[in-house]
């Protein structure tokens, strides 16, 4: 049984005409009536009396519009149902973010994303970069906010921002005041980096080897609020990204005289998924307040 014969058989019943019901479908009246003839043989039953100049239902054709309406029926329902979905901005959005990124980069964002649409419902998962990249593969977010570039061409990735990397020193060192330094100016410094895992470490120790300097590490964290405490503590130098310098420091921040000494952060997707409304929403709000 097919939909279209449906539509043909209550065009029928409502016209009380052949003639009339394959005009008002847009179909010649011998097909018309080729599939009202198909549709009586599939239920073994006639649905229409024809008679010299017209056609009325038989009792078993009653009986079989109104349950051919409702399915009818159902059908529109359904495709309005997709097309409010597909206009509403509502709904889940699962967001995976770096830590050396979501303190100082989300807040503001999530604020006036919020504001602006309601109906959606924000979750932040905040994970390194390995952990964040499973996730998306598996489905578990939708988006994920990352250091770039990353590997995998299962991923689609869009730039958001570029900001420079600083040297974050003790108030009372010896180059606190300079506006810009070389690496190689703290090749005799004891170094606080973020510990394996986190890909700014990796972004860090690049940059040190572009100035041919092997860092001694002496403290590791998680955070960048404790390497810049100990740094503050004077327990040695560390290198941060500009988001995470706090004005309210116990550190001086000098600019790293390096062209390369920059982070890019953008977003990822996993290519091919489907996203929604709510999901292009959060992507496009990210875009506009980026800076």
């Amino acid at each position: 049984m097919e939909l279209h014969q449906l539509r043909y058989f209550c065009a029928v019943a409502e016209t009380g005409n052949f003639s009339r019901a394959a005009e008002q479908s847009h179909i010649s009246q011998p097909s018309l009536s080729q599939q009202i003839l198909k549709l009586e043989e599939e239920l073994g039953a006639r649905l229409f009396d024809r008679l010299a100049r017209s056609v009325r239902l038989t009792e078993l054709g009653k009986t079989f519009l109104p349950r051919a309406r409702a399915v009818l029926r159902e059908l529109e329902a359904a495709k309005g149902d997709v097309v409010e979905r597909k206009e509403f901005v509502g709904g889940p959005v699962t967001v995976g973010v770096i830590p050396t990124i979501g303190p100082y980069f989300l807040p503001r964002i999530l604020s006036s994303f919020s504001l602006k649409f309601p109906q959606v419902r924000l979750t932040i998962v905040e994970e390194i970069t390995p952990v964040l990249l499973d996730r998306l593969r598996a489905g578990a977010i939708d988006v994920a906010i990352l250091a770039l570039p990353i590997r995998g061409h299962e991923f689609e990735t869009s730039p958001l921002l570029t900001e420079r990397l600083f040297a974050a020193l003790p108030k009372r060192h010896r180059l606190a005041k300079r506006k810009a330094l070389s690496l190689k100016d703290l090749r005799s410094e004891p170094f606080l980096l973020l510990r394996d895992g986190h890909c700014f470490r990796d972004t860090a120790v690049a940059a040190c080897d572009r100035a041919r300097l092997h860092p001694q590490i002496v403290f590791e964290s998680g955070q960048f609020s404790s390497l810049l405490s100990m740094v503050g503590a004077g327990m040695g130098v560390s290198i941060v990204p500009e988001m995470a310098i706090e004005r309210n420091s116990p550190c001086r921040y000098v600019h790293i005289a390096d062209e390369q000494a920059v982070r890019i952060i953008g977003t990822v997707v996993l290519r091919g998924r489907s996203l929604t409304r709510a999901h292009f929403a959060f992507l496009e709000n990210l875009q506009a307040n980026r800076k």
